[in-house]
C-alpha cells in the first residue's frame, strides 16, 4: 500500500457509480482499482506498463493487462466501459489528444486527474527560484520526471473547449480539500469528469 494517501482518490471514488464497469489506464499498483471494487462494487480492469505495478495488481487479485496505453485501445470496443480513469497519467503521455479521443471512445464517461502546474508554489519556484518545481506532489527533478506535458487547470479547460469535449464536473484540490476560489492558482490537483459531445442531426 502507498504511504501517501492521494486526495484525488476520494473524489474519483465518489464520482464512480456503484456497480459500474471501469477501466483504469496507467493503474500503477492497483490501489485505486482495489478501492473502487471494495467501496463501489465495480467491475474493474487495469492497464499498466510497469512490471512492478502489474505484479502488485495481480497480488491484489485485480484484472490487469500489461500494455502501453499509447499504443491504442484497440482491444476494447466502443462504449465498452461506463467509466475510464486516467489518474495522474495523462501528463506522462506523449500523444495526449489521441489518447483522450480513444478514452472517450471506449468509455461512456471518463475521469482525468492532473497535477496543476499553475499552482502558486510552482509559479514561485519558477519565478523567484528560477528552477523547475519539486514538491510532495511533484517529487521529481527535471531530468528524471515522467511528466511530458505540463498543464494548468485552465489549460485543460481550454483543451476541452477547443476539442469539443464536454466537462461534466470538475474539482480542484489543495491539502486534501476542494478549493473553489482561484482554483488555477490554489489547486494542487485537478479532477475532471469528461465525455465526448454527441453530434446533433445538423452536424451529421
Amino acid at each position: 500500500m502507498s504511504a501517501y494517501v492521494r486526495p484525488d482518490f476520494d473524489v474519483v471514488t465518489a464520482w464512480v457509480p456503484h456497480g459500474a464497469s471501469v477501466l483504469d489506464l496507467g493503474c500503477g499498483d492497483g490501489e485505486l482499482l482495489a478501492r473502487l471494487q471494495r467501496e463501489r462494487a465495480i467491475k474493474g480492469y487495469g492497464v499498466e506498463i510497469d512490471d512492478a505495478g502489474v505484479l502488485a495488481c495481480l497480488a491484489r487479485g485485480l484484472n490487469v493487462l500489461q500494455a502501453n496505453i499509447e499504443g491504442g485501445l484497440n482491444l476494447f470496443g466502443d462504449a465498452a466501459f461506463d467509466m475510464v480513469i486516467l489518474s495522474q497519467t495523462l501528463q506522462a503521455t506523449r500523444h495526449t489528444e489521441a489518447l483522450v479521443r480513444e478514452v472517450l471512445r471506449v468509455g461512456k464517461s471518463a475521469i482525468v486527474t492532473l497535477p496543476n502546474f499553475g499552482h502558486w508554489s510552482v509559479r514561485l519556484q519558477l519565478g523567484i527560484g528560477g528552477r523547475m518545481p519539486v514538491s510532495k506532489r511533484l517529487p521529481y527533478q527535471w531530468y528524471d520526471t515522467p511528466n511530458v506535458h505540463f498543464s494548468t487547470i485552465k489549460d485543460f479547460v481550454v483543451f476541452c473547449v477547443e476539442k469539443g469535449i464536454e466537462v461534466e464536473r470538475r474539482a480542484a484540490l489543495a491539502g486534501g480539500h476542494e478549493v473553489t476560489f482561484l482554483p488555477n492558482v490554489r489547486g494542487e490537483t485537478a479532477v475532471f469528469q469528461i465525455r465526448g459531445k454527441v453530434a446533433t442531426k445538423s452536424q451529421t
